[in-house]
């Protein structure tokens, strides 16, 4: 084994949005620190998702770094709901006007993190054989990073070219002329498909689940409104703080018996027109009101009839099964009208499984249908499977991959127990990812950052959740889905797209003001469920 070449006070794993700022703030408090990349270039989540289509659901405007003014005041969004590229633009833009790149090291991916006992260290390894030492090791890994790719028998015999959409290629796939198929309906499926059939001969879309999905109503962004936000950006950011979703927006009042279904269904047509996420927050009681759910959701299904000109294939598209909201909720632009095209149709999976594939193409059931390439938008082992690609060892040599196997499991989503000064960002049973994103990791952050700060400056040595704190966390975690329209479906919050996972809910759905009163709450009482040594 090699020696440790470096000590540091901290590293931080991965340089997306979340290692950008910690890297930030752990350097501002004069520690020694490293950051560990596994791309060529920052961006995390955004430098790998570079997919034809990619596209984030929040706003430009409030996707963003809040930290710094100097940031908000110099970059300027072209549009509504920003491309990947752009946002991987931002992202560099922020890491060059921070000067971080000194203290990255690319194309090097964390292989290892072992906590020796006796030294109060840890040890990371890395693929480029670095082996060096920290008191503190961050993660800001991700919770949508690590790529699912469905175990179909047959998958090495397909002679054509095949892809998946969270491990894209930086070089340009070439669709023309093409019999294209994509496994897939979600999220991502729906920004890549119309791509897709602009290009391609042929397009095969397999969905197993059809998603509802709202219209983006994407555009560039007017002058004058962009200067209006750069002008008021204070109170955009104590809204969305403030917020149970982390967006500047006011919750809505109405309950779906305070109308009548004629005014229910006009202010639903006026959310349609304006697009966006407000579509599902026309009424307060959408999440927890069956009849305001079901409304909903058969608005929703009268678009895809209306827009989706073959009867058959509109049914086939239209979500049903569950309710509206149990799963996440997709913004698109043109999707149904791709449904229109003669060159493009949709397979249902879910009545006929797909059995194979093989080397010219995809079988379901006893039919084939021959492609030249395949698309696998099957998403991510969301939230633990990021953890569980690394060999992270805490004390008593114990996995944090063993810890994990039978669901997620944290105190607050920002740390484990027996795993002293391994913090984590985003980490499992944390309100990230059902909120926007950036907001929820600049709070951890932050949060991090002022942990660290309190045990420097009391000479504490190491601080990890006790396992009575990270228990009752977890149990509350899976207490606030109980009895929930998330209940009612198969979800990647579940696990449930990744064959084997145990089903336990993955997020904590107290919403992002909740969690930051808890956790003021804990660093207020001196870290309360954490045991800290001296």
């Amino acid at each position: 084994m090699s020696a440790i070449s470096e000590d540091y006070d901290a590293v931080v794993i991965g340089a997306g949005f979340s290692g950008l700022y910690m890297l930030y703030k752990l350097r501002e408090m004069g520690l020694r620190t490293r950051a560990y990349e596994a791309g060529e270039g920052v961006g995390g989540a955004w430098y790998w998702n570079r997919y034809p289509g990619a596209r984030c659901d929040s706003e430009s405007y409030f996707y963003c770094f809040s930290f710094s003014d100097e940031l908000l005041q110099e970059w300027t969004w072209s549009e509504r709901f920003p491309a990947q590229p752009e946002i991987e633009r931002y992202l560099n833009f922020a890491a060059d006007r921070l000067n971080l790149r000194p203290d990255i090291q690319f194309n090097t991916r964390v292989t290892a993190a072992i906590y020796d006992e006796a030294t109060m260290r840890w040890t990371v390894e890395t693929s480029a054989g670095d082996r060096v030492s920290a008191r503190y090791v961050v993660s800001a890994i991700g919770g949508l990073t690590t790529a699912n790719l469905p175990d179909i028998p047959g998958i090495k015999d397909f002679r054509g070219e095949w892809y998946h959409t969270g491990q894209w290629p930086k070089h340009e796939v070439d669709f023309a002329g093409k019999r294209v198929g994509v496994i897939g309906t979600g999220s991502t499926g729906t920004q890549l498909i119309p791509v897709v059939a602009s290009k391609a001969a042929a397009l095969t879309v397999f969905q197993r689940t059809p998603a509802y999905i709202m219209p983006a109503r994407n555009a560039p962004l007017d002058p004058e409104f962009v200067e209006d936000v750069k002008a008021n950006y204070p109170e955009i950011w104590r809204k969305a703080k403030a917020s149970r979703g982390g967006m500047p927006f006011d919750p809505p009042v109405l309950d779906f018996d305070d109308v009548s279904e004629e005014e229910a269904r006009r202010l639903y047509e006026e959310a349609w027109e304006r697009g966006g996420v407000r579509v599902l927050q026309v009424f307060k009681d959408v999440y927890s009101n069956p009849k305001s759910n079901e409304f909903a959701a058969e608005f929703f299904r009268s678009k895809v009839r209306q827009i989706v000109k073959d009867p058959a294939t509109a049914e086939i598209l239209s979500p049903k099964g569950y309710p509206v909201g149990a799963k996440r909720v997709a913004l698109d632009t043109n999707y149904y009208e791709t449904f229109n095209l003669p060159h493009v149709r949709v397979v249902d999976v879910k009545a006929t499984p797909i059995s194979r594939i093989t080397p010219e193409g995809i079988r379901v059931g006893d039919t084939d249908h021959p492609l030249d390439m395949i698309i696998f938008a099957t998403g991510y082992d969301a939230v633990t499977g990021s953890f569980r690609a690394i060999d992270v060892r805490g004390r008593g040599g114990v996995r944090l991959a063993d810890r994990l196997e039978e669901g997620p499991r944290s105190y607050l989503g920002l740390g484990f127990a027996g795993f002293p000064n391994l913090l984590t960002v985003n980490g499992p049973c944390n309100p990230a990812l059902s909120t926007n994103v950036p907001v929820s990791i600049e709070h951890d952050v932050e949060w991090i950052a002022d942990c660290i700060a309190y045990l420097e400056k009391n000479r504490i040595k190491a601080i990890e959740p006790t396992e009575e704190a990270e228990e009752a966390w977890v149990r509350n975690t899976q207490e606030l889905v109980e009895g929930t329209i998330f209940e009612q479906a198969d979800s990647w919050q579940f696990g449930s797209n990744v064959p084997g996972k145990p089903r336990r809910f993955l997020l904590w759905l107290g919403g992002h003001s909740a969690f930051r009163e808890k956790c003021a709450e804990v660093a207020g009482a001196g870290y309360e469920g954490f045991a800290l040594t001296s």
